[in-house]
This record gives structure tokens, C-alpha cells and sequence, in this order.
């Protein structure tokens, strides 16, 4: 596939943090864009996905960066539309013959992954269907923004399988050990409010409201240094591997160390002076 069909299968926007000051940095929207398909992960996209994740690893002008689905296409003429989705899960076509040591050596080097690799802030921004490997890329996100209208689940198990894509993991950190088996074990669907319940989502809303209340979220973060953002994002994430006692040790180094950086000494002059502060980054 070449460079041009993969960026059809991942869209991208970008959004200036402040329009009147380019240097702020600005928001990169990437849009996973099968709506035909309900949005479903194949090669393609999960190609796209880990460059795309690569690349904004080092673009600096990035600040946060949010993960959507594309809305669907107008229907024929006596046919139904599609529903909204943000990704329905992986395309099953793909696990057709398929044996172990073929799929974990495509799992091994996986989409999910790369997007929890990016340093900077992540939102899924989510409208519709997020199953199977749409709700582990959802998962794989920082924060999760959904409208009324969302479903979720890990389905796996009436195929057979379990999550393959971190969401066993993922989701019972998210929604704690019980709730987690239920779902995967089950295969049940739960709706956006109960989703929000569990602690799988941030925030639920209105489909209409969604695309302002993520990017008004995203631009808050943004507006921050990005240094900081980045030492903020890696010392919460410690508390995921580290028992409590360590990781506030942990905390406490990382914490000391941003008093050697410029932003700190920015941020506190700022502060004391009534001012916004002109973040360096660094």
C-alpha cells in the first residue's frame, strides 16, 4: 500500500492551540476512516496508526493528540445508514486461517501499543461503537470522551478468543478486577452511561456536543508546558507498575527534578506576577 491510501485510512486535522500564536503548539486530530466498515482495524490501519504515532511523537509542535472515528457515509438511495462508530473492533476477515505464531508476531509490533507509548496527552473522542480492539484503542488513550450514544465492549470470547490488543489489562486497571471479568467474560455491550459508571469513560455528552468539549479538554492540557505534561504523564502512569510506597518515591525524584527546568522557574514567575506564562518546553 503506498503513502497515499494509508493517509486515506487515517485522517488528519490539525487544530492551533491559540490561532493568534502558532507557537503555542496546536492539537492533531487522527481519524480512523473505514466508515463502510463501521471503522474496523485491518492491516491498513493499524499500519497507519503506529506511523501516525510515531510521527507525533516527534513533531514538538504537537501538544495533545485525539484518536475518532469517522461518521458514516450517506446511503444509498432505499438503504439504511450506518451507524456511528468509532472503531467496531478488528476486521474478523483478517483472523480467517490464521495460526498462533502468525498472530503473535503481528500482535508483538501492534497498534495499541504505539498509542501508549506516546508521551503527549491522548483522548479518544468517541461517537458509537467502540468493541473489540475500538474499545482497547480507546483504552490505549490518556482520557475517553463519549456521547450518549456509545457502546462498549470486549466481544472476544463469542469468537473464541480473549483481547489480544492490551484489553485485559487495560481494562481491569480502569474498571477494577470484577467488572472486568464480567465483561470479557460475558461479551456484553454496556451503553455510555455505564460506561462512565465503571470508569471507562471521562466524560459523556451529546453527539453534538462532542467534537467542542474534547477539543475545549485538549486545548486546556495543551495550553500547559509541555515538558511538564510529559513528566506529569509518566509519573501517573508509574502508578500502574509500582506499589504505592515506591511509586510516591518515585514521584518525589521526578517531582525535585522540574525545579531544575525553565518552565518551572516560568510557571512560578508567571504566577506570582498575574501573568500567563510563556512556556519554553523544557
Amino acid at each position: 500500500m503506498d503513502a497515499d491510501q494509508e493517509q486515506d485510512v487515517l485522517l488528519e486535522e490539525s487544530i492551533f492551540i491559540d490561532s493568534n500564536d502558532e507557537k503555542k503548539g496546536r492539537i492533531v486530530i487522527l481519524t480512523i476512516n473505514r466508515p463502510d466498515k463501521l471503522n474496523a482495524l485491518n492491516k491498513s490501519v493499524t499500519s497507519a496508526i503506529k506511523k501516525a504515532s510515531k510521527r507525533v511523537m516527534e513533531d514538538e509542535t504537537i501538544r495533545v493528540v485525539i484518536f475518532a472515528g469517522a461518521v458514516p457515509n450517506p446511503p444509498l438511495e432505499g438503504k439504511r445508514s450506518k451507524p456511528n462508530s468509532f472503531v467496531a473492533g478488528a476486521d474478523i476477515t483478517d483472523f480467517k486461517g490464521k495460526k498462533s505464531e502468525e498472530i503473535f508476531e503481528i500482535f508483538s509490533d501492534n497498534c495499541w501499543e504505539a498509542v501508549w507509548k506516546i508521551e503527549k496527552p491522548t483522548i479518544a473522542m468517541i461517537d458509537g461503537f467502540a468493541l473489540g480492539g475500538g474499545c482497547e484503542l480507546a483504552m490505549s488513550c490518556d482520557i475517553r470522551i463519549a456521547t450518549n450514544r456509545s457502546v462498549f465492549g470486549q466481544p472476544e470470547i463469542n469468537l473464541g478468543l480473549i483481547p489480544g490488543g492490551g484489553g485485559t489489562q487495560r481494562l481491569t486497571h480502569l474498571v477494577g478486577y470484577g467488572k472486568s471479568l464480567e465483561l470479557i467474560l460475558s461479551g456484553k455491550f454496556i451503553d455510555a452511561e455505564q460506561a462512565y459508571s465503571f470508569g471507562l469513560v471521562n466524560h459523556v455528552c451529546a453527539p453534538d456536543e462532542l467534537r467542542n468539549m474534547t477539543l475545549e479538554l485538549a486545548t486546556t492540557i495543551g495550553s500547559k508546558s509541555s515538558h511538564t505534561l510529559k513528566i506529569a504523564k509518566k509519573a501517573v502512569r508509574m502508578a500502574l507498575n509500582s506499589p504505592i510506597d515506591e511509586g510516591i518515591k518515585k514521584e518525589l525524584r521526578v517531582f525535585s527534578d522540574l525545579f531544575d527546568s525553565e518552565d518551572k522557574e516560568i510557571g512560578v514567575t508567571a504566577f506570582l506576577e498575574k501573568k500567563n506564562p510563556e512556556w519554553k518546553g523544557r
